[in-house]
């Protein structure tokens, strides 16, 4: 009797596990796509949203044009700028404002390949979840999975290109201008600062494009994405 209870125990939990993976797969009612649609779906849809922000912010005046992304003297840093205009100085903080767009720019440049690494590595489980959630769930796995390795990978990238394009130079020739004609002198981080405004403006760009996808049939540039985005699935959200 042993034996035979012993014998029964295993094939309890096979079929246990075998009525549980049933009754996932139900819940998840797919709408008729494969569970391989699904996840092809999204990372396609990930990699051109990638593709497209990253395409834009890293040309020529991808930043320095744009008139929600460009970067402009940091808060702190306002009353050094106004200072250094009032006295005549201000084609130097025009310098230093236009070095930091570019080494933005530069930046951008990496970002497709950090983005890619992050969708290889999702889960058909994460894709179901993207589809079926709000309209920036994507952005949202993005910030989760990259947001660190982004800044990691930017802070160099950042710093070679602000030397490159002498937006060090001028910026220190901003503050030790400013800090001449003031008592209280003002440092500010400016490659964490680039860094920021440069990672920040990634995500916006992909959360715009996510939202393109998703509401926008005519975004579905592809036979894939047609079939998965406008699924039932799609819609459970």
């Amino acid at each position: 009797m042993k034996k035979l209870l012993i014998l029964a125990i295993p094939v309890m939990m096979l079929a246990t596990s075998c009525e549980t993976a049933r009754n996932v797969l139900g819940d998840l009612n797919t709408g008729g796509l494969t569970q391989s649609e699904i996840a092809a779906g999204l990372k396609q849809a990930l990699e051109i949203g990638a593709q497209n922000s990253s395409g834009r912010l890293s040309i020529a005046d991808g930043f320095f044009a744009s008139a929600i992304h460009k970067i402009w003297m940091p808060p702190e840093a306002q009353k050094v700028e106004n200072a250094l205009r009032a006295v005549g100085l201000g084609s130097t903080v025009d310098k230093a404002i236009l070095a930091m767009n570019r080494a933005a720019e530069d930046a951008a440049k990496s970002a497709g390949t950090i983005f890619i690494d992050a969708i290889r590595q999702m889960t058909i489980q994460d894709a179901v979840n993207i589809l079926r959630g709000g309209d920036t769930a994507a952005t949202a796995y993005f910030r989760q999975k990259t947001t660190q390795v982004l800044i990691n990978t930017f802070r160099p990238v950042i710093n070679n290109a602000l030397a490159k394009t002498n937006a060090t130079k001028y910026w220190e020739d901003v503050f030790s201008l400013y800090n001449k004609i003031s008592n209280k002198p003002v440092t500010t981080d400016l490659s964490a600062y680039v860094t920021d405004r440069a990672v920040n403006a990634l995500f916006h760009e992909i959360k715009n494009e996510e939202i393109k996808i998703r509401t926008d049939p005519v975004a579905r540039v592809t036979d894939l994405l047609k079939k998965v985005f406008g699924s039932s699935l799609a819609q459970q959200r």
